[in-house]
């Protein structure tokens, strides 16, 4: 088996374990009578994720694509970035949700990376779209993606602002 079919088999099991997880966390904050915020958007983004690993999957067989010469230093990137993610997920707890769920009379957590970067999980998004697909040469697949995503986020962020500007404290 090659290193893509690998690694896309692991981003593959860390992605459904976050969905796993954010579900879980869905049903503590909506017992504590979470409201959320842009469902139509989110069924937008789970889309974008979805045709992004269709794309990568495509671009790396149909255009034979190989592994970069510099995959060294893309993928010391990509591990920053997932630290990043799970400092961020370790750090909200169970309000951590690929959703924007707000939860009354919480405020916003300011620790952990929150400290320095007010969203630091959607930084990890973006290098990792932009990146994944550098390390097996699928430079279509990046560039695509990550004006995709940069525009989806542009939007979300604006929303989950207005969200938690909303929240009771």
């Amino acid at each position: 088996m090659s290193t893509f079919w690998i690694f896309l088999a692991i981003l593959i099991i860390q992605r459904i374990s976050e969905l796993l997880l954010a579900r879980r966390n869905e049903k503590i904050v909506r017992a504590k009578g979470a409201r959320e915020y842009d469902e139509k958007g989110y069924k937008v983004i789970v889309l974008m994720h979805i045709f992004f690993f269709i794309s990568l999957i495509s671009e790396y067989i149909l255009l034979d694509r190989t592994i970069n010469h510099f995959w060294a230093p893309l993928l010391i990137l990509f591990l920053i970035a997932q630290i990043l993610r799970y400092w961020a997920i370790s750090t909200l707890g169970y309000n951590w949700n690929t959703k924007i769920l707000t939860t009354p009379n919480t405020r916003p957590i300011r620790g952990g990376p929150y400290k320095y970067i007010n969203h630091p999980n959607y930084l990890s998004v973006v290098i990792e779209i932009a990146v994944i697909p550098l390390i097996f040469s699928c430079y279509i697949t990046s560039v695509i993606f990550s004006v995709l995503n940069l525009l989806l986020l542009k939007r979300r962020i604006r929303i989950e602002e207005k969200a938690l500007s909303r929240v009771n404290l």
